[in-house]
């Protein structure tokens, strides 16, 4: 019963993890500032190249890429942090027990 055909979609527990991973990051977007978030935005949610992103944002390409690298950073830690703020109990791949 708990085996999947390849294709057949993720399961269940792929979708939940999938949502919950999208909450957290979609909170942590939103903390930061609108030039990181949008640079974000357009690079790696929406998909656009770099040149692509530059033109839009009106900036040079070095200002992007240093711009992505900087939201990256504070995302990883936003992320982190509100990974390591969850119940110890529900964290993914813990064990009730210390170790």
């Amino acid at each position: 019963m708990s085996e999947r055909l390849a294709g057949d979609g993720p399961s269940p527990e792929e979708e939940c993890r999938n949502f919950e991973f999208r909450v957290r990051l979609d909170k942590s977007l939103r903390q930061l500032s609108p030039t990181l978030r949008k640079t974000f935005q357009l690079r790696e949610l929406d998909g656009l190249c770099t040149s692509e992103t530059a033109r839009i944002l009106a900036v040079p390409h070095g200002t992007v890429k240093a711009r992505l690298a900087r939201a990256r950073a504070k995302l990883r830690q936003l992320m982190l942090r509100t990974s390591s703020a969850r119940p110890r109990s529900i964290r993914r791949g813990s064990k009730s027990s210390s170790q």
